[in-house]
C-alpha cells in the first residue's frame, strides 16, 4: 500500500516538474520543431518578418502593440485578429491599430508549407519577438503550443484596455491583475521606443487638459509646438507622432523612450506619468541611464505578457484563417 502511495507520488510530482519545464501549461520552447517536416516553422515567420520590416519599418512596433492588445482582453489567444461586427478590431480603443493583415499574411506564408498545424496565436508571439530582435533588440526563446481562441468581443476591449489617461497606480492594479508586477509594466511600456501614436491619442493635452482650455503644463514648450504642428486644433484629420521623439530612433528598440520622458517629451499622457510619478520613477531613472538594462529586461516581459490566459490541448484550435473560427 505505501508502495503504491510513494509511486502514486512520484509520478504527481513528475507530472508537475514536467509541467513546469515545458512551460506554462504546456507551452514549450521548439514546439514545432518536426512538426512541419522540412519546414522550420519560426523560420518561415521570421523570414516573412523580415521582408516586411525591410519595406516598412513601423512593422515593428505593429507586432508589438499587437501582442499587447491581444493578450490584455482575453489572454493570448489571438482573439484580437478575429473579423466581425462586434468584436475587438472594432472597439475605438483598437482604433488604429496596425499589422492585422501582416499577421494574416503571415498565417498564409505559414498555411502552404505547414497546413494546419501553427496557431495565430504563437503567430503574434514569435512574430513580436522576431521584430523586436529585427530592430536592434535583444533575441529571447518563445515557448509555444498556443491554441487559437473563438470569442472577440468589442465591448471585453473596451472594458479591459487601459487609456493613455490611465493613472499610473491603476494601471500597475491592472498589470497585477494579469500576473505583471510593476518593473513588468515599466519595462512593457517601453514598447513606445518604436512607432506613432495617433492625435486622438493624446490631443486634448494640447490645447484642453483637464477641461482648462490650457495645454498640459508637463508637456515641454518644444514637444507642444511640434505636437500641435502635427495635430491642429480644428483638422479633421487623425494625424500620427512618433511616441519616440528621438532623431534616428523611432524604429529602434532602445532605452532612448525613458530619455525623452525624463526631459518631459512624453507623447501619450501615461509616458509623461511614468516618469513623474514617484512610483515609477525610480525604475524609469534605471532603464535611461543603463542602455542594456532595457535590452536585458524587455524580451522576458514580453515572454511573462505572453502567457496570460493562454489555451492548449483541447481548449481551442488551429484557425485556417486567423479572421474567421473553423
Amino acid at each position: 500500500m505505501r508502495l503504491a502511495w510513494f509511486v502514486s507520488t512520484l509520478f504527481f510530482l513528475g507530472f508537475i516538474l514536467t509541467t513546469l519545464v515545458d512551460g506554462h501549461g504546456g507551452l514549450k520552447v521548439g514546439f514545432y520543431k518536426g512538426k512541419c517536416g522540412k519546414h522550420d516553422a519560426e523560420k518561415v515567420i521570421y523570414n516573412v518578418v523580415k521582408e516586411k520590416i525591410a519595406s516598412d519599418p513601423d512593422v515593428v512596433s505593429d507586432l508589438v502593440r499587437i501582442s499587447f492588445h491581444d493578450c490584455f482582453v482575453r489572454g493570448c489567444d489571438a482573439s484580437i485578429l478575429l473579423e466581425g461586427e462586434n468584436t475587438e478590431q472594432k472597439a475605438r480603443v483598437n482604433h488604429g491599430l496596425g499589422g492585422l493583415k501582416l499577421v494574416n499574411a503571415i498565417k498564409d506564408a505559414i498555411e502552404k508549407v505547414c497546413p494546419g498545424v501553427v496557431s495565430c496565436t504563437d503567430i503574434i508571439v514569435l512574430g513580436a519577438r522576431d521584430a523586436i530582435f529585427l530592430a536592434e533588440g535583444k533575441w529571447y526563446e518563445v515557448e509555444t503550443g498556443r491554441r487559437d481562441g473563438r470569442v472577440s468581443l468589442a465591448s471585453e476591449a473596451h472594458a479591459t484596455l487601459p487609456p493613455p489617461t490611465i493613472p499610473i497606480h491603476k494601471a500597475i492594479e491592472l498589470f497585477a491583475k494579469k500576473g505583471l508586477n510593476k518593473e513588468d509594466f515599466v519595462v512593457l511600456l517601453g514598447g513606445h521606443t518604436v512607432g506613432t501614436t495617433h492625435c486622438h491619442s493624446f490631443k486634448e493635452r494640447l490645447y484642453n487638459f483637464r477641461k482648462t482650455n490650457k495645454p498640459d503644463p508637463s508637456i515641454g514648450p518644444n514637444l507642444l509646438h511640434l505636437l500641435k504642428k502635427t495635430c491642429p486644433t480644428n483638422s479633421p484629420s487623425d494625424g500620427e507622432a512618433f511616441l519616440d521623439q528621438t532623431q534616428g530612433s523611432h524604429f529602434k528598440i532602445d532605452n532612448a523612450y525613458y530619455k525623452q520622458i525624463l526631459v518631459h517629451k512624453g507623447v501619450l499622457e501615461i509616458d509623461q506619468k511614468l516618469a513623474l510619478n514617484p512610483i515609477t520613477r525610480g525604475d524609469v531613472k534605471r532603464l535611461a541611464y543603463n542602455p542594456y538594462h532595457f535590452l536585458n529586461k524587455f524580451g522576458p516581459a514580453m515572454v511573462k505578457m505572453s502567457k496570460i490566459g493562454v489555451l492548449t490541448g483541447n481548449q481551442g484550435e488551429i484557425r485556417k484563417h486567423c479572421g474567421y473560427v473553423n
